[in-house]
């Protein structure tokens, strides 16, 4: 390798970590808005809906990296053009079904649009294989499902294309209270569980409290807003039955 493609790779490093820190500032401005669900259900036909005043977990972090990597705040269509690449299989409205609703998919497609890369991947050596079912074994949850025999199609042919793939992650008793040196703060954390047919459960973002413990910073469904969790990651873990461990991810330039 020649000193110019080293000093490259360090150049990609530092700007990809200095990213994550501006992740974690924008992260921070949406402290106290109100947890809501469902905010993306506002319409018969698919668009892109924003609402930065209303988040739940998953459009939180998608509002977060949409504004982190739109360089100029006032720009909105670059904003809008950013969270549809994140939000939307390809970066393409297509129905109901071309949003990213798995995370596993949204995190491949992020993989893909050259958004985010897996932290997990470089540095875990803990393996999975993604078995992915749920939206099509309860349609009832879902108004655009139980609605149309077509989306619930085109949702199955999703988790098809999903079924079998193996994924890198860290299982919760793997996690020190003081997080690892590979995770850094503004890093997304995705938390994986065990209900049955589902990959992932929750989002939120790294965070070191002044004990340098790392918790999250997400939209709590429990606390009903954006906030710090007040407990460190390690222990939100092993309280919950429901989740398995984690996968880190990191915005990239």
């Amino acid at each position: 390798m020649t000193r110019l493609s080293i000093l490259l790779l360090v150049a990609l490093f530092v700007g990809n970590q200095l990213l994550a820190q501006r992740s974690l500032q924008i992260a921070k401005q949406f402290i106290d808005k109100p947890y809501v669900a469902k905010t993306l259900e506002v319409n018969n036909e698919e668009s892109l809906v924003i609402n930065l005043d209303e988040v739940d977990c998953t459009t939180f972090v998608e509002y977060v990296a949409a504004k982190a990597l739109t360089s100029n705040p006032a720009d909105s269509l670059l904003f809008a053009k950013n969270l549809k690449k994140i939000r939307y299989r390809n970066g393409v409205i297509d129905g109901y079904p071309s949003r990213l609703h798995y995370i596993s998919g949204w995190i491949e497609n992020g993989e893909q649009q050259g958004i985010i890369e897996d932290i997990t991947k470089l540095n875990s050596p803990s393996k999975q294989t993604l078995s992915i079912y749920y939206m099509s074994a309860h349609p009832q949850q879902y108004t655009q499902l139980k609605s149309s025999s077509e989306n619930l199609q085109k949702i199955k042919e999703v988790e098809e294309r999903l079924n079998g793939k193996e994924i890198s992650w860290l299982p919760k008793d793997s996690i020190p209270l003081n997080g690892l040196p590979y995770i850094k703060d503004g890093d997304i954390i995705a938390l994986v569980t065990n209900i049955p047919g589902l990959d992932v459960s929750h989002l939120g973002f790294a965070v070191y409290n002044q004990k340098n413990e790392l918790c999250l910073l997400h939209a709590s469904s429990k606390h009903k807003k954006v906030l710090v969790d007040p407990l460190p990651l390690q222990k939100l873990l092993s309280n919950s039955k429901g989740w398995t461990g984690i996968r880190v991810f990191r915005i990239k330039n």
